[in-house]
């Protein structure tokens, strides 16, 4: 059984009782709660929920072992920036027990749009780019992106590249994963960090970058693409170094609650910090 905003009004009405009583009977004879609709990315198989387990107690543990372990990641990934991403309001309806999850339709954003490539460690931006209009993604594009990764990690932390002891850290995306790309890691001595497949509730551009980027332009209109970098560009300007620490932080905890969960996704939108 679900309650929403026009029923509810009706039901003060009928029974001519205050919103408090309303209130009061739903939440403690009734055992309903109001809660907002929440999308999930994939429902995972008990398999997927292991390997989650599996692959963040390993982190956990060598987080544990090596106290620069996590000053040495460097993240990364990419995410559309739109012209007209439209203002999300937050809608919930009240809820039994034994009632499904409710859902909400997605408002249309702009055609105008631009591909950002941003990899981050827990000082700041270490590398980041906007992709060239009509190029596709793919692993051959990716190795240069990482070369370019490569330039600016010896030219703004110097004292990772002469240890050479970096650790990549990205999601599971096909260019990510493709054997030329796995082939430039082997070549370059590039230590990679596993990630398991459709978690970004993991991935720290998913929970806090690009979420923390786009909230600053939703409901803004940009006409041309060269808006679009501009301004995304100036967002990622604003952030502080202790923003980034929070986020590092905020992984490790998510860490936790995945493995606390058994896999699966724990309390919280996979977008939000």
């Amino acid at each position: 059984m679900r309650i929403i905003g026009e029923p509810l009004r009706i039901m003060l009405t009928i029974f001519n009782v205050s919103y408090g009583t309303v209130q009061t009977i739903l939440t403690c004879d009734l055992n309903m709660h109001r809660i907002a609709a929440k999308f999930v990315p994939r429902l995972l198989t008990p398999e997927q929920k292991d390997h989650r387990v599996a692959i963040y107690q390993e982190l956990r543990q060598r987080a544990v072992d090596d106290p620069s372990f996590m000053s040495r990641v460097i993240t990364g990934d990419e995410s559309w920036v739109y012209g007209y991403d439209p203002e999300t309001k937050q809608s919930s309806q009240w809820k039994s027990p034994g009632s499904p999850r409710p859902r909400k339709a997605r408002q249309s954003r702009s055609a105008a749009k631009s591909m950002l490539i941003v990899f981050f460690d827990i000082r700041g931006i270490v590398h980041h780019e906007f992709v060239p209009e009509g190029q596709t993604v793919n692993a051959e594009f990716y190795c240069n992106v990482l070369r370019r990764l490569r330039e600016d990690i010896r030219r703004k932390r110097p004292e990772l590249w002469c240890a050479g002891n970096w650790l990549h850290h990205d999601d599971n995306a096909p260019s990510h994963r493709a054997l030329v790309t796995r082939e430039f890691f082997a070549q370059k001595g590039i230590i990679t960090l596993p990630h398991p497949p459709y978690s970004p509730d993991l991935a720290p551009c998913d929970y806090f970058l690009f979420p923390k980027t786009k909230l600053q332009l939703k409901g803004r209109r940009f006409d041309r693409v060269e808006e679009i970098q501009r301004e995304a560009q100036n967002v990622l300007c604003t952030l502080r170094e202790q923003d980034f620490q929070h986020a590092f932080q905020q992984w490790q905890r998510r860490w936790d609650r995945c493995v606390a969960a058994q896999g699966d996704y724990f309390e919280g939108d996979a977008t939000q910090t």
